[in-house]
């Protein structure tokens, strides 16, 4: 148990950093503040999955650099291509397209994103694993046990209303009058902004690519 719980805040330190990350790119980019990532709190979880799936899985290439770096690569754009596989499959949107960057494999991961990867993994792997997990083994069992519950629960709670957020795009696709991705994307955009609800609008800071595919003849079945 005592394990299960050391892991889980990792995997939360890493979607904290992940989100930090984000946000300070955006920041720097933009020049304003936008809460990146699908839920509402501070945490992207798939830089959480993907630091321990480099933690566990690539754990036996640790003493060979070239290897880990290839092999990180593939495993955090194997993440990324499922996720935006099933998320656009639940919610009917394509939240990222990376179609227009070269060697993109179906618009969901691109070679531009994988070298940042492998060097993400190399970072895990070398500096920030040992540094966290030192931090982590410190603690008080007590404090370990409660901030692993506590946090889990607070990221639950969080899933259930974002998905209630995220859904709402999908429901707006029903009023639209059109069966073409473009003009129905814009009119749920429209909408949105027009409803001026923070976390709706929100989401469209933070994934200005969005498509939504719910088409006309989908709603018909």
């Amino acid at each position: 148990m005592k394990s299960i719980c050391i892991y889980i805040l990792l995997f939360f330190l890493y979607s904290f950093c992940g989100w930090l990350l984000e946000v300070i790119c955006k920041l720097v980019d933009q020049h304003k503040f936008i809460n990146r990532g699908f839920l509402i709190g501070p945490y992207c979880p798939v830089y959480g999955f993907g630091a321990l799936s480099i933690t566990f899985l690539l754990q036996k290439y640790v003493n060979d650099i070239i290897t880990l770096f290839i092999m990180t690569m593939i495993v955090c754009s194997i993440l990324e291509y499922l996720t935006s596989y099933y998320l656009e499959k639940i919610f009917k949107t394509r939240w990222w397209d990376y179609s227009n960057y070269r060697f993109n494999i179906n618009g969901r991961i691109c070679l531009e994103t994988m070298v940042p990867f492998g060097l993400f993994g190399l970072f895990i792997m070398y500096i920030s694993n040992p540094l966290f997990l030192s931090w982590i083994n410190k603690m008080p069992i007590s404090i370990i046990y409660f901030l692993s519950f506590f946090l889990t629960a607070i990221l639950i709670i969080d899933i259930i209303f974002s998905y209630r957020i995220i859904s709402s795009f999908k429901n707006i696709s029903f009023t639209a009058h059109t069966d073409s991705t473009e003009k129905i994307t814009a009119y749920v955009k429209k909408e949105i902004i027009k409803r001026n609800q923070y976390n709706q609008k929100r989401l469209l800071e933070a994934f200005p690519k969005l498509k939504v595919f719910y088409f006309k003849k989908d709603k018909k079945k």
